[in-house]
């Protein structure tokens, strides 16, 4: 298991290479300019008695309208990578198919999932609490008071399973009557894919979830 504290420590590089936005607009101011001569020279030089015709004329300015554009687009998609969000994405993409531990919502689908319980001094009981997708309390179960990997299997006292759905953990640590802390619980998930959002890069997790790097805490194969 590889337990981290920033974002360097889960395989981000310290340093990407980057490419400079003058040179990207100077490229693109080239090809304009490249463009706008030829057809120029050929309008210099066409023949008086047989002009260009006004279709063929249309067809290079369409023509001309679409490189255009498509620098242009260039133009953005090269800033958008350049961006707070951007580069993150590129490095990112590496940890698609590995396990990250996060205190986020994380599907189940009936099939346990590994959390990381961290022991509390002082504490004479331990509770783990299971909270659904709306933060509502469904299950209250009694755990040991050491810290490590445990497998929540999501059953009720009766026996039967929790059903399928996104669910986030807490642990209680109790002394007495006293409630000594509230921690939040990680547990870990696949991740499936990564997005670029408002806020900059997300990662999208197994069954649909998604959770920011700030709330990720650990990553494994």
């Amino acid at each position: 298991m590889t337990s981290i504290t920033s974002t360097s420590g889960l395989g981000l590089p310290t340093s990407q290479p980057s490419v400079s936005s003058g040179a990207t607009q100077s490229e693109a101011a080239s090809q304009f300019e490249t463009f706008l001569k030829m057809l120029t020279t050929q309008i210099k030089n066409q023949d008086p008695l047989n002009p260009m015709e006004g279709t063929e004329f249309a067809v290079q300015l369409a023509t001309f309208s679409g490189v255009e554009q498509q620098v242009q687009t260039n133009l953005l998609l090269q800033q958008l990578l350049q961006g707070t969000g951007g580069g993150e994405l590129g490095q990112l993409s590496g940890w698609i198919g590995r396990e990250v531990r996060t205190s986020a919502p994380v599907r189940f689908d009936r099939s346990p999932l590994t959390l990381q319980i961290e022991g509390v001094a002082n504490a004479e009981a331990m509770t783990l609490v299971t909270l659904d997708e709306q933060g509502n309390e469904v299950l209250r179960d009694s755990i040991g008071l050491g810290s490590g990997e445990v497998d929540w299997q999501g059953r009720r006292a009766d026996g039967e399973l929790l059903p399928p759905g996104f669910y986030s953990f807490r642990v209680e640590a109790t002394k007495g009557a006293e409630i000594l802390s509230t921690q939040d619980v990680g547990a870990y998930t696949r991740v499936t894919g990564v997005e670029l959002v408002a806020d900059g890069a997300r990662l999208v997790l197994a069954g649909g979830g998604s959770a920011t790097v700030d709330e990720i805490d650990a990553l494994r194969e």
